[in-house]
């Protein structure tokens, strides 16, 4: 399956505006309650600042041509309670919203990372990380902006312009019309515009996530470009990164913005009809000054919430691009599902290959009809030149990847059918360079292992001496305690490796991966890693892929991965030619 998130095939698979909308509205999950309320909170307080210009109409035409001040400063009175109201369900929107934004805003972030749990290796091989943190940190936070901020002006503009509408038609059905004219000028273009406003966001968004895989990228291969003093490279690749999302941001920020200048226009030419019409009525005796007053009052609470939406509009319109980049990954689906538990088939072997045939790119076989058994407690080693097969095997054995045709068993049963986690503790691998995590030597050995998950480090240490791997902890200053991070630095990669290689053996698993785990080590180091493999039950299963001789001599069999084909080397002497004529199997 292509999970290439900037491909037109998975974009096409893009939800439409409506979908995005429903499938939003189910991550809001608890949220809704709190969401409606505040929408509540948001209409009362639109509809008591729709009173308040009608009041003063009133009150001018009642009171103020008539000179009862007592009139007057009852209706003072009211308006002043109303204008209490206002603030407060105003703050008290601000503060409701607000919450309900960032719990929206981790709900979201949560929602994207299980998703990206349950994506296979190809999905993380054909997109780049930086991306992937872009989509998570930077696009749902847009969206919490909007629901956090925009949403509330949106639906109080909304409202404030509905009821005023409603006043202007109501007072004076000719002169609100003649005033809601530009309004309706306004509303067809913002339609015509949304798509490219939207296009625009989009591009930008993209553009973004690029830059920031291009910085990620060079960040973490930093020391090499230390090393082969290459800062040009990287600079001249960045450049043309930033020049491009500069570009792409500065043509969303212009479509952004041009919307403000024409909302103006339209509104100060709503403003000025009203203004000369009802003057002209007033002349001719069908208008008071009061009702002008309101009137006016009505424009400014139809324009201004319009002026506000052309803002409102474009954060939308960037918070509907950051929602399609979320949706592209929420949207996406796993195609190695784990089958239903299948029968045992009467098989001696742990491992067993049937037919297997795979290809990254379709018509280029890397693997074709492989057939292969692997018994328990022996060591198999695969040998074979760069791009033959062997890790493309291993990761078929790991179910990195699932056969395009033919099946893998083991123990006699389908491996699709075991769960991830049973699939893990029988399975181990270690790769040439091994995977540490942030956190201490205690908390890389147990990763991941049920068994010593919550043991004290005391209990750890006394698991470690019954295993007979405690005297190995001397290779680390600090012992259980030593300092660990993500890159490995402050660590040897003998030191690296030894953690992988205590980290397998605890699990105990029945077949274990060694993808040129000691290709880059001492021969001191590769003795003592040798020395911990040993104290793996004798049933474990070992499947050694290397290039270096020496590390497969001591191998039951081995095997020659070539040309999509496998074949069993026999004797040492035999493996070596294979390997020197690069012989393609027949």
């Amino acid at each position: 399956m292509n999970y290439n998130l900037d491909f037109d095939s998975i974009r096409n698979q893009t939800m439409s505006t409506p979908e995005m909308f429903r499938k939003l509205w189910k991550l809001v999950g608890d949220e809704k309650r709190s969401l409606l309320i505040a929408l509540f909170v948001i209409i009362v307080n639109s509809l008591l600042n729709l009173v308040a210009p009608f009041l003063i109409g009133d009150a001018v035409d009642k009171f103020v041509v008539a000179r009862e001040y007592s009139g007057v400063i009852r209706y003072a009175v009211i308006l002043f309670g109303i204008f209490i109201v206002v603030v407060l369900t105003g703050y008290g929107q601000t503060q409701l919203m607000g919450k309900v934004g960032q719990r929206m805003l981790y709900n979201l972030r949560n929602a994207v990372f299980t998703k990206l749990q349950e994506l296979p290796f190809a999905f993380f091989n054909q997109n780049k990380s930086g991306d992937l943190i872009s989509r998570i940190n930077s696009d749902t936070e847009k969206i919490n902006q909007f629901f956090s901020h925009s949403l509330i002006q949106f639906a109080g503009s909304l409202v404030s312009m509905t009821g005023a509408a409603a006043f202007l038609l109501g007072i004076n059905l000719k002169l609100g019309l003649a005033a809601l004219i530009p309004g309706v000028v306004l509303w067809i273009f913002t339609r015509l515009v949304s798509p490219y406003v939207k296009k625009m966001n989009a591009r930008s968004l993209r553009s973004s996530g690029q830059l920031s895989a291009e910085i990620q990228e060079s960040l973490s291969n930093f020391k090499v470009v230390i090393a082969f003093n290459r800062r040009d490279y990287f600079r001249e690749k960045f450049e043309v990164a930033n020049a491009d999302n500069y570009k792409k941001a500065l043509k969303a920020g212009f479509v952004n913005t041009s919307l403000a200048p024409v909302y103006s226009v339209l509104a100060n030419i709503g403003q000025l009809v009203v203004l000369a019409f009802g003057i002209f009525m007033i002349l001719n005796g069908e208008f008071s000054i009061g009702l002008l007053i309101s009137f006016l009052s009505y424009i400014v609470l139809f324009y201004n919430p319009l002026r506000q939406i052309a803002g409102i509009w474009a954060n939308f319109q960037v918070a509907l691009a950051s929602w399609d980049r979320i949706s592209m990954i929420l949207s996406l689906e796993n195609d190695m599902p784990v089958l239903d538990h299948q029968q045992y088939e009467t098989d001696s072997s742990v491992l067993t290959f049937d037919k297997v045939s795979f290809a990254y790119t379709p018509g280029k076989d890397i693997l074709s009809g492989i057939n292969l058994s692997l018994e328990a407690g022996k060591t198999y080693a695969f040998v074979g030149p760069t791009g033959g097969g062997k890790t493309t095997t291993a990761s078929l054995i790991s179910r990195l990847f699932d056969p395009d045709k033919g099946r893998i068993l083991l123990h006699g049963r389908d491996l699709r059918s075991y769960d991830a986690n049973e699939r893990a503790r029988r399975i181990g691998f270690i790769l040439q360079e091994p995977i540490l995590f942030t956190g201490s030597l205690h908390d890389n050995i147990i990763y991941g292992n049920p068994l010593y998950q919550n043991l004290s480090e005391e209990e750890l240490l006394a698991a470690l001496r019954k295993e007979g791997l405690a005297s190995l902890l001397g290779r680390f200053s600090g012992g259980l305690q030593t300092g660990i991070n993500a890159s490995g630095d402050g660590v040897s990669l003998g030191q690296r490796q030894l953690i992988a290689f205590i980290r397998a053996v605890l699990r105990k698993p029945d077949l274990l991966i060694l993808d040129e785990a000691t290709a880059n080590i001492d021969t001191l180091t590769e003795q003592l890693l040798e020395e911990v493999l040993a104290k793996l039950p004798a049933t474990t299963t070992r499947i050694i892929i290397a290039h270096r001789l020496n590390t497969i001599e001591n191998a039951d069999e081995i095997y020659f991965v070539n040309s999509g084909q496998l074949l069993k080397a026999g004797s040492m002497q035999q493996a070596v030619q294979l390997l020197l004529h690069g012989k393609r199997v027949s």
